[in-house]
């Protein structure tokens, strides 16, 4: 006779606090086992990289450490979703699956509704929980900001593990480290991996780090510092935006620092206005938001875009952002935002060129925030301004003493800092004894940046109608509505 068994199900969720199924399986009659699934066929999008992996694999041993003295750990399958519930399903009497509900990609969607196929066939009740106030099937915003807020300071679970007495045989599937080598040493150029690390990197921008938030949130370099760095924490569940919200929120410097704690707390409740949105509509990974901007014609340049993927494209600030990502996956919003609206903008490139490059550097992504963000900074939503940021402009502003700049380009460190900004004003007397790529003397585009054949293929369609009758059913899909004054 099989063994009964409920399993938890882990996916971007990294976490043994503030975790509602791990909190339910304890209630249940029957023992558990907590797993993780390295799925081939979703190792291989275009959307995932081996940094990624690395990220949630040290999470993983982060929490199986924490699971250590209850003779627990979260047991880890190499193969895809439906293969390895078949597998535990013939070895096991499987009685409940407890997850949370995952905004995914189409990939993760589709693979969800093969696993409730399959456990539906067997029987076996998959019990998904709502994911951090991310309604499934929402069509409007109607609610949608006092749902937010009522789940933010709602009560945390306070998770508590009974010792685990169940001898669970790890058997076909199971994960062999020695099948990923790249796993098992964790660059420390990235930030550090797992709920311990989460905990501590709230702690300090709690208390001492948020002071500059506001001042410094725009420059590259300070805001590594004075922003919380908890984005990728978040991305991978290692810690609850209630958990984020409520430990703000109770601290003693709250009211010392109202004005950058509210600012950050706008910004996190608008970290799930996106996600909601892509939780609406996971298609805008390949396909605008407004159908309408398919119309768009780019050049595409693969030269120009293969010098964007390099940073080598000639504007220090851009190719010192890239460089960065490159280096450890982390960059402040306003230079993402410079770096895609310079690709689409400027360099005249498709959003779709781009995008999974991208997707693959931030060690922080978020497929709800990055796809509609990406989208936004390209213009092709048609509710949002079409932002076209100036590289040579953002340099000389956010980073005016060219710090940020020099620690990216080392190839321009030893020049004065008005050349920094604008290195093709370096004349022969000023190489004297000195070269530089020549890139930085003849950038890939006209240093004059003039308004692109892009940009004006944008803004005339927005008096386009199919983008006007997107934009009006987008409104009323995405943004709440006004309230009616009599």
């Amino acid at each position: 006779m099989k063994d009964e068994l409920n399993i938890v199900w882990l996916k971007r969720d990294l976490r043994t606090f503030d975790h509602i199924p791990l909190h339910e399986a304890e209630k249940l009659k029957n023992e558990y086992i907590i797993i993780y699934l390295f799925e081939p066929s979703l190792i291989s999008a275009p959307d995932f990289s081996e940094r990624h992996q690395q990220f949630i694999y040290h999470s993983i041993l982060d929490i199986n450490h924490f699971l250590k003295d209850y003779n627990r750990e979260v047991k880890v399958f190499s193969g895809d979703a439906p293969e390895i519930f078949k597998y535990l399903i013939d070895e096991y009497n499987i009685n409940k699956v407890l997850s949370y509900q995952e905004s995914g990609t189409l990939k993760t969607w589709n693979r969800d509704k093969s696993v409730y196929k399959l456990l539906k066939s067997n029987n076996i009740n998959w019990i998904e929980y709502e994911n951090q106030s991310i309604i499934r099937g929402a069509t409007d915003r109607i609610g949608w900001d006092k749902k937010w807020y009522t789940y933010a300071n709602s009560k945390t679970i306070e998770n508590e593990f009974s010792y685990n007495k169940f001898n669970f045989k790890n058997g076909d599937y199971y994960f062999n480290i020695n099948d990923y080598p790249y796993l098992k040493n964790y660059p420390k150029r990235f930030q550090p991996a797992g709920q311990k690390f989460a905990l501590k990197y709230l702690k300090s921008f709690v208390k001492e780090r948020a002071k500059l938030y506001n001042y410094n949130i725009s420059k590259p370099e300070m805001s590594r510092i004075s922003c919380s760095r908890l984005s990728t924490y978040l991305a991978w569940g290692n810690i609850s935006v209630r958990f984020v919200y409520q430990y703000i929120k109770n601290s003693a410097n709250y009211k010392k620092n109202k004005s950058q704690f509210t600012s950050f707390i706008s910004r996190l409740k608008w970290r799930s206005h996106f996600i909601q949105k892509f939780e609406t509509n996971c298609s805008y990974e390949f396909e605008c938001i407004n159908k309408g901007y398919e119309k768009m014609k780019y050049n595409n340049n693969n030269l120009l875009l293969e010098s964007w993927k390099q940073g080598k494209t000639g504007f220090p600030m851009v190719d010192a952002s890239m460089r960065c990502l490159i280096n450890n996956g982390w960059l402040n919003f306003r230079m993402r935002a410079m770096l895609v609206s310079f690709l689409c903008h400027h360099l005249e490139q498709d959003w779709k060129k781009g995008v999974y490059h991208m997707a693959r550097l931030f060690l922080d992504y978020e497929p709800g925030i990055h796809y509609t963000q990406f989208q936004m900074q390209a213009g092709v939503t048609g509710i949002n301004s079409i932002r076209i940021y100036n590289p040579i402009k953002q340099s000389k502003e956010k980073d005016s003493d060219g710090i940020f700049i020099k620690k990216w380009l080392p190839e321009l460190s030893n020049f004065d800092t008005p050349f920094i900004h604008e290195p093709w004003k370096l004349n022969v007397f000023d190489l004297i004894d000195k070269t530089i790529p020549l890139f930085y003397q003849n950038p890939i585009i006209s240093i004059d940046l003039k308004r692109s054949n892009t940009a004006m293929q944008l803004w005339r369609l927005r008096s386009d109608q199919t983008v006007k009758q997107e934009s009006k059913r987008l409104l009323k899909v995405h943004v709440r509505p006004k309230r009616n004054i009599n």
